[in-house]
């Protein structure tokens, strides 16, 4: 620890930890507190020389973020925000590897540099506030901690004063909702509702992403303009927060990287800025590919039931209206009661469950917050005891305190009963899966069943996918497929969207009850990828891409790779290295590409051939089309 009142003129540096504290010679007070990631890249200098607090972010020397106010706005009472300054710092430094349950790396590190600053403000009796700073190669985080105190027991935040004031009008990839539509615009037309992450481009080689970790028993963070400064955003809470002795907020991060492929091969930093698993045995949860029963009969339930056997899946979900309309308040979530505008039954859900069971198949069931608000620790006790494998929570509220914490309790009263969840609509992940791990999936994305344009597509790989697992709701036969791209494009979607639950043939069906000419999923040999394809990784790989134009991703599972390769608007030959490959193993590259000479309907050619760590392998791909490749080891 650093005590102000024992130092006189003095540049207090540990180099080793990446910190610098500065001091005046006149003032023994610290002016500025700078910590670096452990590669010395990147840095966070908090500074309250005039005692109002600002920090400024650089990269290799250079300002990305030039000094932003922060600080907390109170309800009756000052803003915890002027009048600071230092009283202690303490600093340290992490270097571990933890393996998740389930994940797109089977490792992940947790390296970074870390520094509480401790604050007291002037006000009588003076309050006490630390910010937390981390800083890692990827990025830089800070959270503010208030501790329990006489001065401050019980309070209310109003919003926060975070900013976030770049250093000029950067192109950007904004959205106003997280099921929304991404533009392509610069900084200075970002409206308030800006939806976490953000990317941004400084620059061709520099891309920056603003976002929220670890967002649990608080309001969600969105981002607006900062009235009467150019080039700035603030931090936008959905509700005030009442704090009853002492709160931590969310982190704050900035992400800093070269190319979009660098900013998404970073993404496990909002897992690292999360708490440790805190189920004691996870071994009853179970990632798998999903298909959707909207037929909501036992027969229909069968009938998925030996497709997943026969097509590689694992799990069955029944949609909405099983338990009646799924809007009406009066609908019962602890009873089978069919939605007659839905289906005419009938249902034995019960009966679906035990033929799951005896096929090895979980059958999820889909819950709208009207009946979950209600019902929650009722139905969890009765879904347990059914021996449903987890529920899909439809429709949450999010944003405000009260429902940020209600959701986050869903989560964790699920687990409690060993029931795995998939949150849709507009929640968007934090990182909350590394502590609770049953939390398999959630939406917040604008999937195929918003119909997104291949474009719309590969702006939200780079962007939505920074904060984590993303339920696409993947289309394959429907004609929406064909409206936007081609079969091979989705394919390759399989590849490139992480989903531990991944829901296929969103609206296709197996042949009989619900199935239409032109959903029915037939018997089209490209298939066999989606059978082999995994929803978990030993190892990812961001190879290539820009945002809206191009991706590719490789990801491996044991011995094998999948690869999927995506192409926007215009035409393009990638020249792709596999040096990803083993160099001490030879591999069969099983490729899956769109040839209009392939009858099918699909038009999807597979081929196969010989490859080696040291090739460079060539994929054309015409606008809107992709390619997925399975890379089998011999």
């Amino acid at each position: 620890m650093l005590r102000v009142g024992l130092l006189r003129t003095l540049l207090f540096s540990l180099v080793g930890l990446g910190v610098h504290v500065n001091l005046a010679a006149a003032d023994p007070q610290p002016q500025s507190v700078a910590v670096a990631s452990p590669d010395d890249r990147l840095s966070l200098r908090l500074d309250c020389s005039d005692g109002t607090l600002r920090y400024s972010v650089l990269a290799s020397g250079e300002q990305v973020i030039e000094p932003s106010r922060l600080g907390l706005a109170l309800r009756a009472a000052p803003s915890l925000s002027d009048g600071f300054q230092v009283q202690a710092v303490r600093t340290s430094s992490h270097d571990s590897t933890w393996s998740p349950v389930y994940g797109e790396r089977s490792s992940i590190r947790d390296n970074y540099r870390h520094a509480e600053i401790d604050l007291i403000d002037s006000q009588q009796p003076p309050r006490r506030m630390t910010l937390r700073v981390r800083a890692y190669n990827a990025g830089v985080a800070f959270a503010y901690h208030i501790p329990d105190q006489d001065a401050l027991k019980d309070f209310v935040i109003q919003r926060e004063q975070t900013e976030f004031r770049f250093t000029g009008n950067h192109k950007c990839w904004p959205v106003y909702s997280a099921q929304g539509v991404y533009e392509q615009t610069k900084l200075q037309e970002v409206k308030k509702d800006c939806e976490r992450p953000l990317v941004l481009s400084a620059r061709k080689d520099m891309y920056l992403a603003v976002g929220e970790a670890r967002l649990v028993d608080y309001a969600r963070m969105r981002l607006e303009p900062v009235e009467g400064v150019d080039n700035a955003l603030q931090a936008q809470l959905a509700s005030e927060v009442v704090c009853k002795g002492g709160v931590t907020t969310p982190w704050r991060y900035v992400m800093v990287a070269d190319s979009p492929a660098e900013l998404l091969n970073n993404n496990a930093l909002s897992l690292n800025l999360n708490d440790p698993c805190a189920i004691e045995d996870t071994s009853w949860i179970r990632p798998g590919k999903v298909i959707r029963e909207v037929t909501l009969t036992t027969a229909g339930g069968k009938a998925c039931i030996d497709f997943a056997v026969a097509n590689g899946l694992q799990f069955v979900e029944y949609d909405a209206g099983w338990y009646g309309h799924e809007y009406d308040d009066s609908s019962d979530a602890s009873t089978i009661t069919v939605d007659p505008k839905r289906s005419a039954g009938p249902l034995d859900l019960h009966e679906v469950i035990r033929y799951g069971k005896q096929h090895g198949i979980g059958i999820i069931v889909y819950v709208n917050r009207r009946a979950l608000e209600k019902q929650l620790d009722q139905v969890l006790d009765l879904y347990q005891e059914w021996g449903i494998a987890g529920v899909k929570y439809g429709f949450v509220n999010v944003g405000p305190q009260k429902w940020t914490r209600w959701l986050h309790d869903a989560v964790r009263k699920a687990a409690d009963h060993r029931l795995m969840v998939d949150i849709h609509d507009e929640y968007r992940p934090t990182g909350y899966e590394r502590t609770y791990p049953n939390l398999m999936t959630q939406e917040g994305i604008g999937g195929d069943e918003t119909s997104p344009s291949n474009q719309q597509t590969l702006r939200i790989l780079f962007t939505r996918m920074i904060c984590g697992a993303g339920d696409h709701t993947i289309c394959y036969f429907n004609n929406r497929v064909t409206r936007n791209a081609n079969h091979a494009f989705q394919l390759a979607k399989g590849v490139c969207f992480y989903s531990p639950w991944q829901f296929l043939y969103w609206y296709d069906r197996p042949a009989g009850p619900g199935a239409t000419a032109e959903g029915r999923i037939g018997d089209e040999p490209e298939l066999e990828f989606y059978r082999e394809l995994p929803v978990v990784w030993d190892e990812t790989r961001v190879l290539q891409g820009e945002i809206g134009e191009f991706a590719v991703i490789a990801r491996r599972s044991g011995k094998d790779w999948f690869l999927g390769a995506m192409n926007g608007d215009k035409p393009r030959t990638l020249s792709v290295p596999l040096d990803f490959l083993n160099d001490e193993q030879s591999f069969t590259a099983r490729r899956y590409s769109h040839d209009p000479q392939v009858t099918t309907r699909t038009h999807v050619a597979i081929r196969n051939e010989p490859v080696a760590a040291s090739k460079t392998l060539e994929i054309p791909l015409t606008a809107r089309s992709g390619e997925a490749i399975h890379f089998i080891a011999q």
